[in-house]
């Protein structure tokens, strides 16, 4: 080949080159033509909504809030590791929800039918929740540490006190209730 030839050849070469980097060029221009035009809008948006929060924006706020999450960029990976499993647990329980809430809503209205919410409020009417507060109210009264060794004759001198006397009586009372718990010769059949 001679030198004509060869100059020829990378003249070609050249020149196909020359071709692709004018179509990247005209590519790169009519790139930058749809971006101006998409830009204008976008800018407008921008600022629009910078208009909004700029009086409670301000750039020195924000540089501390990028230095402690630069720090804090551990934790906060940590959290969303956690929020990643939270989410998986809630697609794991949904299911179970969707089959579980309609059967607890079921078992609810069953419970309703039956009157049984009907004997709970009663039950709460009657003052027992009072009685069983003021019950467990006795043991944070008592002081036993001034309690004092007693035979027979001290339980009879204690019951001498009007304390005594009514603690004897309430006693008394539950013992006459108690016994309505065993069944009678009716209830026995």
């Amino acid at each position: 080949m001679s030198n004509e030839e060869l100059i020829l050849e990378r003249l070609t070469r050249m020149e196909a080159q020359m071709n692709a980097m004018n179509r990247s060029w005209g590519e790169l221009a009519e790139l930058k033509t749809d971006l101006g035009l998409l830009m204008n809008p976008a800018i407008r948006l921008l600022t629009d909504e910078l208009v909004e929060v700029e009086s409670g924006f301000q750039l020195e706020d924000f540089l501390p809030l990028l230095k402690r999450s630069l720090r804090s960029l551990k934790n906060l990976t940590y959290s969303l590791e956690q929020l990643e499993n939270l989410i998986e647990l809630w697609q794991n329980l949904e299911p179970l929800l969707k089959i579980g809430v309609p059967t607890l809503i079921h078992f609810l209205d069953d419970l309703e039918q039956k009157g049984v919410f009907r004997i709970f409020n009663k039950l709460m009417n009657l003052g027992n929740l009072q009685l069983l507060d003021r019950i467990l109210d006795i043991p944070q009264e008592l002081h036993l540490e001034d309690c004092r060794s007693c035979g027979p004759f001290g339980v009879v001198s204690g019951l001498r006190s009007p304390e005594g006397k009514q603690g004897l009586g309430v006693l008394l009372e539950l013992t006459k209730a108690l016994s309505r718990l065993k069944p009678g010769p009716e209830q026995a059949a």
